[in-house]
């Protein structure tokens, strides 16, 4: 009987399809990923479902499965291939739905005066999150208004992280979906301002299966991946090196400008750390990194090497590596003057206490992140 395939093993074979890049099923068959029996375990029926399910939690699905599929067909995997097909068209069609919700959410906010743009949600196109986040600078009371007028939505309980983030979650009767919409900060705390104010005039515009949607330029998209792999989750999903991977190697970032606000946010320590693991994982599988100046590298405190799976994920070490990257943060914003947001985000130690022992007594932290 084939066992099942470890998660690290389903994590390694998903990293090889997508930034490897095979060309054909040949390639794959003789990749770093191990034996001959290491593969018929990774494709086989008996494995499939949790596959699928650490590629949706890692949002990369619609790549990989794309990508898995004509391997699939060429190694006479039919019976597979056909659940590789029938999960991506099921996968394109949640997406689809979430989409055409999006862009009318957008629409009203704009209509109604709430300037709006797309956060982190679309950098994974063609994939998608499993909620919808906005960033605004509108006052909250009209947000809330739109969303329950126009959408019959209704809020979700804020805990206190989400009140300190200034952030408000939506429940859209018939979308699966969160909207989430962050209000003038970001940050687990919600202590991150200087940068957040011109947000909104550095965005573009992009078409996205006939709709239109505004989305971050190229280097608020980092600093806001940085801000929640590097300051506030502590790991890196898949999509994330993928995502911003495929940025980097667009060669479409302005790190002069990606410096100047990560500087000014005491976050570039941390923005230089992030891309240099993104870089040195890259390279794993692909024989070489993304391309970084020297100012990147430079500065980043540690690359790819205490990072390690677990749960799913690129688990970044919290102590003493991700506790140095608050404590520079923390020490640019008091020195800055930005004494409410040096407030705001010294009580962070607090709450993930708290929430640490809410998940041993409850068994989720939701009331407190």
């Amino acid at each position: 009987m084939v066992p099942f395939a470890e998660p690290q093993t389903n994590f390694q074979f998903l990293s090889e399809l997508l930034l490897n890049t095979p060309n054909s099923s040949q390639m794959l068959l003789n990749s770093k990923l191990g034996s001959e029996s290491d593969m018929s375990s990774l494709l086989s029926a008996k494995n499939f479902e949790a596959l699928k399910t650490l590629a949706a939690t890692n949002h990369v699905i619609v790549r990989a499965f794309g990508r898995l599929q004509p391997i699939l067909q060429e190694s006479g995997k039919y019976d597979l291939a056909e659940l590789v097909t029938a999960s991506l068209e099921e996968e394109r069609l949640r997406i689809k739905h979430a989409l055409s919700f999006l862009a009318n959410i957008c629409s009203a906010l704009e209509q109604s005066g709430c300037a709006v743009t797309v956060i982190k949600s679309l950098d994974h196109w063609p994939d998608l999150g499993s909620d919808l986040d906005l960033y605004t600078n509108a006052d909250p009371a009209k947000v809330v208004q739109v969303m329950s007028s126009q959408f019959a939505a209704k809020l979700a309980e804020r805990s206190w992280g989400d009140r300190l983030a200034n952030k408000w979650n939506f429940v859209v009767p018939g979308l699966p979906e969160m909207i989430e919409v962050h209000i003038g900060r970001l940050g687990q705390t919600g202590e991150q301002t200087a940068f957040t104010r011109s947000i909104l005039h550095r965005t573009r515009v992009i078409a996205i299966d006939g709709q239109s949607f505004r989305v971050l330029a190229p280097e608020d998209r980092i600093i806001i991946s940085t801000l929640q792999r590097m300051y506030r989750h502590f790991y890196i999903r898949l999509c994330d090196v993928v995502d911003n991977a495929h940025l980097l190697d667009s060669q479409e970032v302005d790190f002069d400008q990606l410096h100047r606000m990560g500087h000014i946010g005491g976050l570039w320590e941390g923005i230089a750390t992030y891309l240099v693991i993104i870089s040195e994982y890259v390279e794993k599988y692909r024989g070489y990194g993304v391309p970084l100046p020297l100012i990147v590298t430079e500065s980043a405190k540690f690359g790819a090497r205490p990072v390690s799976f677990r749960k799913d994920f690129l688990r970044v070490p919290i102590l003493p590596h991700s506790l140095n990257l608050y404590a520079g943060e923390l020490k640019t914003l008091l020195f800055g003057g930005q004494l409410r947001n040096s407030l705001r985000l010294s009580l962070l130690p607090g709450l993930a206490t708290a929430a640490a022992l809410e998940m041993k007594i409850t068994g989720s932290d939701k009331g407190i992140w």
